[in-house]
């Protein structure tokens, strides 16, 4: 990323997975920033108005600089300005900021602030999760170390998304930094290390990058499945792994599956994690999720009546932040409305989420950017005259998934690449009769279809 704009985006994706980042915060305060400029150390980001800058401060200061450290690799501070430094607003101004947005707003901010964390008093245990539960708890407070040495280490921990893996990982990281304070742990991603190792070799400073995750007394990644298929951060993720797991250190990896179903995930890495422990999450049962309901209710403050959150807890049966969601809209509405919970507003609720849960609209900027994840490039070399082989082959793939999955015209599909059609029919002609014969490429254009219909 050549730019501090293109950097910031990376960001926002960073806050936007963020478990402690609602999907209505998200999109109404950390959506909307801009970037402005970086210096000395600072990211000066600018919003519309006053209001719009108070609130986000007081709300998502910390998530945009934990998120911020994530993709920079440093600490960064940050300042957020008005752009165009219009007066004031106030919550009932012409951007439309109700009393009623005020008193939501300051919910959010009560509860940013409240303490409510990802720690393991508030994980909801289960007959779904109570293994991964135990094996996390041991080694967060080291009651697996025999001789020196973790029994459960690395500890591999796998589920759909949604179903508290990070949650784990976050408490591992709470439950460790209250007991053992001078301890070094990190809480990373494997989209973040994969941004992470990628600056550190354009600035030429694969040093502190192995400073920083080669003496590490913990160390905690989510979603590893993100680094298959990228040989660079594999090779540098075995050798991180193979220091660590040499001087005893704990590692804690976690996957939306098992290790061994991990396309494009090498072999030797494989066997790495065949090593220590793995346990799964399951779906929660009923009586968890209704357990997760009503834990999520008194956190808000919500009177939520048992019919209520028996419905909810019936109808939404797969993802804990589906749940936690549902909670969350429904505190809201009481807000808005002034109505008391009740069965019918559960309902609307409910169709609202499971609606919401739909895949994302597949559009060519997806796909684009999907592909030059996987080859390594840029999606605006996509579009680009550039003829390296590695961006050729990449246009290529995106020229046929486009074909597949949205059914252009080859004519639709040269406009968005600027060439002519018959250039188009060509490539998409080239990558269909490669994979006849080349088995790793179909299987990766597969991938990333399959990816983009699920996600």
């Amino acid at each position: 990323m050549d730019s501090f704009s293109e950097m910031f985006e990376t960001v926002k994706q960073v806050c936007h997975n963020d478990p402690t980042v609602s999907e209505i915060g998200y999109n109404k305060w950390i959506k909307v920033l801009e970037a402005h400029k970086f210096e000395n150390g600072v990211a000066i980001l600018s919003t519309t108005n006053e209001f719009m800058r108070r609130t986000t401060l007081d709300i998502y200061e910390k998530p945009l600089k934990n998120a911020f450290e994530q993709v920079f690799g440093f600490p960064v501070d940050i300042e957020l300005i008005v752009s165009g430094n219009p007066a004031p607003a106030s919550p009932s101004d012409q951007d439309g900021f109700s009393e009623i947005e005020q008193r939501m707003a300051d919910l959010l901010s009560s509860h940013q602030r409240s303490d409510y964390e990802l720690t393991f008093e508030n994980f909801i245990k289960g007959k779904s999760n109570e293994l991964a539960y135990a094996y996390c708890i041991a080694v967060s407070r080291k009651k697996s170390v025999q001789n020196g040495r973790s029994v459960f280490n690395p500890l591999f921990i796998y589920g759909d998304s949604g179903l508290g893996k990070t949650h784990l990982l976050k408490a591992i990281e709470h439950e460790v930094r209250k007991n053992y304070p001078d301890i070094n742990i990190i809480y990373t991603t494997g989209e973040s290390f994969t941004n992470e190792l990628v600056k550190a070799v354009s600035d030429k400073d694969t040093y502190s990058f192995h400073e920083k995750y080669r003496n590490v007394d913990y160390l905690l990644m989510d979603d590893i499945q993100f680094i298959a298929g990228k040989e660079m951060t594999q090779e540098e993720f075995f050798h991180t792994f193979n220091e660590l797991y040499n001087q005893g250190k704990q590692i804690v990896i976690t996957s939306d599956i098992s290790p061994n179903r991990i396309k494009k995930l090498e072999e030797r890495i494989k066997t790495r994690f065949a090593l220590g422990v793995q346990a799964d999450i399951q779906p929660p049962d009923f009586e968890t999720r209704m357990a997760i309901v009503k834990r999520k209710a008194e956190l808000l403050d919500l009177n939520l009546p048992d019919p209520v959150a028996r419905i909810i807890s019936e109808k939404i049966k797969n993802n804990i932040r589906q749940l936690e969601g549902a909670v969350n809209k429904i505190k809201g509405l009481t807000m808005f409305s002034n109505e008391s919970p009740s069965i019918s507003m559960a309902q609307r609720v409910i169709k609202e989420t499971l609606i919401d849960a739909q895949p994302a609209e597949i559009t060519v900027e997806r796909i684009l950017n999907d592909v030059s994840l996987v080859f390594g490039v840029q999606p605006e070399d996509l579009r680009s005259a550039n003829r390296n082989a590695q961006i050729s082959l990449a246009r290529k793939v995106a020229i046929y998934i486009i074909r597949e999955v949205k059914g252009m015209s080859f004519t639709a599909i040269g406009e968005e690449f600027h060439r002519n059609h018959s250039t188009m029919t060509i490539s998409y002609a080239d990558i269909k009769d490669v994979m006849k014969t080349n088995g790793d490429l179909k299987d990766t254009v597969d991938e990333i279809i399959n990816n983009l219909k699920t996600i």
